[in-house]
């Protein structure tokens, strides 16, 4: 019942993540400085804009799941959109990196319109993906392996955007930054079509729902409403997002207005994706002897350990950045392998108490928390910039810098703590999970 999936199958799934990645991160590290510093808008209006496509987008997450758990053809249910939407959403990455020569009024709604195409693109193909782990083996262990590996290739390609991104602008644009992000886009954008299509060809669809199960989304949503688990991961996820992305999202503000080093970019983030891989890779091994719950608590503890510390870190102390930086990496590395195992056990659980399995659903309304967190913490950001007077491309007051330091550290510090809390809401432990299996086995039998 629990086939054990070859290395090759393994690593065709992980690499999609690489070509998600090329996109994900390069929304999360750059598209806010990319969208003051060169498209030209304010940070008020540029994170007021992020913030409405992402909430926007953040619904449209459970249709898309609703639609992926309602298709059928003879490659599967989530497979083929790894090579339905991969075009499109090519087309409208390069279209979000293009700076038009219009009006700020004018490049606001190219702004609105390119960036909402590039998402619903983006969400198109990224929840089918997420839920086709949960189907393709129904063995916990083999799951957390597998995001395990998925989150290796996803960390090894923000590591690559966030170091080679700066240097593809300079190099393609020749000194036009404009020329230079929409080059860039194409490039990453074709890497990822390929990386999507490989998956399409090397994976297998195994987990079913029950035979003749018929179900309308508001049901769905219904069994999703009363199960407890899901519903910790929920706000997890949404916690976890805000507190990624407001480091992320400032760290090339720290750098350039309060190091003084925005050079220093190319290898901060990097550095934590490194570390982050690493800390994948363990997550199988550490899965062996700790409970996930107790796992992710020890985790986001020691994040908000680091994270606090790096208030006190002064701008000279370049090597205590990067060290800091590494350790949360190594902490935050095994969050999303654990995670999303953790929602493929939750599709589980729903399928045991309701006699129901929506997997893509499960995945897609976890997604959905993750959106929302990503939207509010570009609100944070967008906010204290404008109420601290931030000018792009000039020299910071001490209020503004302070401002920035407080994005760095203690306020994801606090996030992370929030985390901690919400995760003595789930559920599930090794014991219940197998015990779940074993049911589910029994009952297709």
């Amino acid at each position: 019942m629990n086939p054990h999936l070859t290395w090759r199958e393994k690593i065709s799934y992980g690499v999609a993540d690489m070509g998600f990645n090329f996109y994900w991160t390069n929304i999360a590290t750059f598209l806010l400085i990319y969208y003051t510093d060169v498209f030209g808008i304010s940070a008020a209006a540029a994170a007021s804009m992020m913030f409405t496509i992402k909430l926007l987008n953040a619904f449209t997450d459970p249709l898309i799941g609703a639609i992926a758990d309602r298709t059928s053809t003879r490659w599967g249910k989530f497979r083929p959109y790894l090579v339905w939407l991969p075009l499109p959403l090519a087309c409208a990455a390069v279209l979000t990196y293009t700076t038009p020569g219009l009006s700020e009024d004018g490049k606001i709604l190219w702004a609105y319109g390119s960036y909402l195409c590039m998402m619903v693109c983006y969400t198109c193909i990224n929840i089918p993906y997420n839920a086709l782990s949960g189907v393709l083996s129904a063995d916990a262990q083999e799951r957390s392996t597998l995001n395990g590996l998925r989150f290796i290739f996803a960390f090894a390609g923000g590591t690559l955007v966030t170091a080679a991104t700066p240097w593809l602008v300079h190099q393609l644009g020749d000194g036009n930054d404009k020329l230079g992000w929409q080059l860039t886009m194409l490039a990453w954008s074709v890497l990822a079509c390929a990386l999507f299509v490989l998956t399409f060809f090397n994976t297998r669809e195994r987990i079913a729902p029950p035979a003749g199960q018929k179900t309308s989304v508001r049901q769905d949503l219904h069994d999703l409403s009363r199960n407890r688990p899901w519903i910790a991961l929920f706000f997890l996820a949404l916690i976890i997002m805000i507190t990624v992305t407001l480091r992320t999202s400032s760290a090339a503000y720290y750098f350039k207005y309060v190091v003084g080093r925005p050079d220093l970019m190319a290898g901060f983030v990097p550095a934590y994706m490194l570390a982050a891989a690493a800390g994948a890779a363990l997550t199988p091994v550490l899965t062996r002897f700790i409970d996930k719950k107790k796992l992710l608590i020890l985790l986001m503890t020691i994040t908000s350990l680091l994270s606090t510390a790096f208030f006190f870190v002064q701008k000279d102390q370049i090597w205590l950045m990067f060290a800091l930086q590494i350790g949360m990496g190594l902490a935050l590395g095994p969050k999303s392998p654990l995670a999303f195992s953790m929602y493929a056990d939750t599709a589980d659980y729903n399928e045991w108490r309701t006699g129901r399995r929506a997997t893509a659903m499960t995945f897609a309304a976890a997604t959905f928390s993750q959106k929302l967190g990503t939207a509010i913490a570009v609100a944070v950001i967008g906010g204290i910039f404008t109420r601290l007077g931030y000018v792009a491309n000039a020299a910071q007051t001490a209020v503004s810098q302070a401002g920035i330091v407080w994005l760095m550290s203690l306020i994801p510090a606090a996030f992370a703590l929030l985390a901690v809390a919400v995760m003595f809401a789930y559920n599930l432990d090794n014991h219940k999970l197998l015990q779940i299996q074993s049911d589910l086995q029994d009952r297709q039998s």
